[in-house]
């Protein structure tokens, strides 16, 4: 099975939750995450990320199941800022 990078997103994160701005497309219902700094990471139509939710660590990609019209969002594990970056894939 071959995939093909879709839309990008990304949004920057602090000790305050970043979220995607544009929602998942029609249609996707898979996507590739990155972070440039260990996080935890939440999908939902509405995410707050939190320490509670899934850790991942900095420049870990990973592919992830989503539904369309939600979002990702991420807050940091440690001291340091990042950037989330969310491709859906086609």
């Amino acid at each position: 099975m071959s995939v093909r990078f879709g839309t990008h997103q990304n949004v920057a994160y602090t000790d305050t939750a970043g979220v995607i701005t544009n929602a998942i497309g029609s249609g996707v219902f898979k996507v590739l995450v990155t972070t440039t700094s260990a996080a935890h990471i939440a999908i939902g139509a509405s995410p707050t990320a939190d320490t509670d939710d899934p850790y991942i660590a900095a420049d870990e990609a990973i592919e992830l199941t989503v539904n369309p019209g939600e979002k990702v969002s991420a807050v940091r594990a440690t001291t340091t800022s990042g950037t989330l970056h969310v491709t859906e894939l086609d």
